[in-house]
């Protein structure tokens, strides 16, 4: 079952973020983009440098008017331990959201019940709240930061220009599609 167009739940949880616990809930992701970048643990392998790399384009992302939300099933304390253990880790400024209870991974279907961690998700929400692109992958390959703000951006212009679409590696300013007619609802 496709999970584009579901609407996040409501949901709360704790977050460490600029040095701090908060609370976040699905009020604050409501009326910009967002991305949900689920990621298995804390202090494993792959995820620190995938976290890095969106740390690295975080910047560019907060200019198009999206926030991040790193996820993993550990405690906002495990973030904040694995935060000032890491020095790859300190240098991310988005939300880490804590998701001990699996409830967000569930609501995303990435959650790996035998395990009790996320699989490897990537989740982009419109401002209303509804998933509009997503992959999952599985946990020893890493996701590319480039790719993931690219995408962004082209489910931004999608939003704007209906009738317009993005082709394979369509970069903002370049030439879009415009379907005929006939054809729209194939897409």
């Amino acid at each position: 079952m496709s999970l584009i167009q579901k609407e996040v739940a409501d949901f709360s949880v704790q977050a460490y973020h600029e040095g701090a616990f908060k609370e976040v809930k699905k009020g604050d992701i409501l009326g910009h983009w967002s991305v949900f970048f689920f990621y298995p643990a804390d202090f494993t392998f792959v995820c620190p440098t995938e976290l890095e790399d969106l740390a690295n384009k975080y910047g560019e992302f907060q200019k198009i008017g999206c926030e991040i939300y790193s996820v993993s099933c550990d405690s906002h304390f495990v973030h904040k331990a694995w935060h000032d253990a890491s020095k790859t880790i300190q240098k991310i400024q988005y939300p880490m959201l804590a998701d001990p209870t699996g409830a967000l991974a569930r609501d995303f279907d990435v959650m790996i019940e035998s395990a009790g961690m996320a699989e490897r998700g990537t989740f982009i929400v419109n401002p209303e709240g509804k998933i509009v692109g997503y992959e999952v992958i599985a946990g020893n390959v890493g996701r590319n930061a480039d790719e993931l703000l690219r995408r962004v951006q082209a489910s931004q212009f999608v939003a704007q220009h209906g009738d317009e679409v993005c082709p394979a590696k369509w970069q903002p300013g370049a030439e879009t599609l415009k379907p005929s007619l006939d054809l729209v609802g194939l897409l």
